[in-house]
């Protein structure tokens, strides 16, 4: 187990030059955690606490919610959403915003992705602590600051906003949820193989900030994750069970450390966002686990990397393509629709396409190519991981949830408009090798079976 005590609520002095922080007040994982809320509750003298869950999460763990309320002898008041599929959207934040009393002091929220999301934005405008209490391992955003809402229709990530008080992650509970769930942690996690990669991609290409101890923690709670999905994980063991837990918020204590997202956010969350946006603007369909499309495009992105090696020791020289940003700006309007006013200004705000950007970072490519092509390598086997992905049931085909091949055609070329972030979608687009890649990849997969 982790001893969590000796990476928060303190300034770690790093080899990197930097001190990291990461102010979570508590972690627990496993077993009958939950009641330790009892002691936290009495030790800081939280009077008037809230609960938020719904109608699903309150009824895995509300008993064990309730026993810690009755030990610490503290009343409370409670919203249970009855939606049988709770949105992230203003609405329901102004439904919380309803019901908790003004005088609430404390909000224990049960649940997962959207509890916490929702949750985490509220407890910030109200200056409110809460503890999440886990009813799922099934995304990386429990010890995260940011909040990706579904604001007018469209889906907006809120950062800066704080991290929750305390995380309870109750391994009793965690193993007993809906086996989609738990895969979506999972490939929310195998995608940070292809994220820490970028990461240092990008620092050996245009420098950017690279700290290796955060590497090393995260690629050793990947790692550990990748192990117990060949052996444990199906069975819901609890020790397997309580690795992706930790790996979950391992993942967001690396972004805290960080100062930004790139320890666990690459061109695989690119592809996932983008789906995720199409598929709330396209089909208006929120019921696919975050990290599921993760775990999908992890697969993609391997494919990808394949093809990014075979280009780089095929070729000693790349004559980088003008950037015709005319008829990028009407590639960009069809596939992106009511979302491109975002995309072209981001463009226009950092000019990452610009011509003369692209070929210096081309420079800088050739210049350390056998770099490049050697870290590209560690990336993990794609038969391996596709192995490990069908043992747990964990979705691998774009076609298993529902990503069309226009969908995944149109995320390698187009995701990483996105964010002003270097990865290797990048960096195929300044050689001018992204669409060709994309056809080839988009083959590849389409004979997966």
């Amino acid at each position: 187990m982790v001893d969590w005590n000796k990476y928060l609520n303190k300034e770690i002095a790093c080899s990197c030059g930097r001190k990291h922080q990461c102010n979570i007040k508590h972690v627990d994982i496993g077993t009958n955690v939950v009641i330790k809320l009892a002691d936290y509750i009495q030790e800081e003298g939280f009077r008037h606490i809230c609960i938020v869950a719904d109608v699903h999460t309150i009824k895995v763990a509300g008993e064990k919610v309730y026993a810690a309320l009755k030990k610490a002898d503290a009343a409370y008041d409670e919203f249970i959403f009855t939606d049988e599929e709770l949105i992230p959207n203003e609405l329901n934040i102004g439904r919380i915003f309803t019901h908790i009393p003004n005088e609430c002091d404390f909000v224990i929220a049960v649940g997962s992705g959207v509890i916490n999301d929702l949750m985490r934005f509220v407890s910030k405008k109200m200056q409110v602590p809460y503890a999440i209490v886990a009813t799922a391992p099934s995304m990386d955003g429990y010890a995260s600051a940011v909040s990706p809402l579904i604001i007018d229709g469209f889906k907006i990530t809120y950062e800066g906003l704080g991290f929750p008080w305390a995380i309870i992650g109750d391994v009793d509970i965690l193993k007993d949820a809906p086996v989609h769930m738990i895969a979506s942690g999972v490939g929310d996690i195998f995608g940070k193989y292809i994220c820490l990669v970028e990461w240092k991609l990008s620092h050996i290409v245009n420098g950017e900030y690279y700290c290796p101890e955060i590497e090393k923690l995260m690629r050793k709670a990947v790692d550990t994750v990748a192990k117990a999905a060949d052996d444990g994980i199906a069975e819901r063991n609890p020790a397997a069970i309580a690795s992706v837990m930790e790996a979950l918020v391992w993942a967001g204590i690396g972004i805290s450390y960080c100062g930004n997202s790139r320890p666990a956010s690459g061109c695989e969350h690119q592809m996932g966002h983008f789906w995720e946006m199409m598929f709330l603007q396209n089909y208006h369909r929120h019921d696919i686990e975050h990290g599921t499309f993760v775990g999908v495009a992890a697969i993609v992105a391997l494919y990808v990397y394949k093809a990014a090696i075979k280009i780089l020791e095929t070729n000693s020289s790349f004559k980088v393509i003008s950037f015709d940003k005319e008829e990028w700006e009407k590639q960009i309007i069809k596939v992106y629709g009511a979302c491109s006013d975002s995309i072209v200004k981001l463009e226009n705000e950092v000019h990452k396409n610009d011509t003369q950007k692209a070929a210096a970072r081309m420079q800088n490519v050739l210049a350390n190519k056998i770099q490049i092509i050697e870290l590209m390598k560690t990336l993990p086997n794609i038969d391996s991981m596709i192995t490990r992905m069908k043992k747990i049931k964990e979705p691998y085909l774009p076609e298993q949830i529902e990503i069309t091949s226009e969908l995944l055609h149109n995320a390698i070329i187009y995701a990483k408009e996105m964010r002003n972030r270097y990865g290797v979608l990048q960096m195929l687009f300044d050689c001018g090798e992204l669409e060709k890649t994309a056809d080839e990849v988009c083959t590849e997969i389409s004979n997966l079976k």
